[in-house]
């Protein structure tokens, strides 16, 4: 997933005002994580996020991941 549609980018900043959770998969793992705030670090887009267990940071880069998914 090269970049984010529109659509996609709305969706998740829904989520992060909202707190609400997202899927992600990456290299055929999907990770659940709530997201925090959307950054921008060496010029790559990265989703900055919290696990929703433990509550350990977690850094999601947009460009690695097969498909990100709002939870409803």
């Amino acid at each position: 997933m090269a970049q984010l549609t529109v659509k996609q980018y709305d969706q998740l900043e829904s989520a992060i005002r909202d707190g609400r959770r997202i899927s992600v998969t990456h290299r055929h793992q999907d990770l659940m994580v709530i997201p925090v705030r959307l950054v921008l670090r060496n010029r790559r887009e990265a989703i900055e996020a919290r696990h929703p267990t433990t509550g350990d940071p977690v850094v999601i880069w947009i460009d690695e991941a097969d498909a990100i998914e709002v939870v409803r």
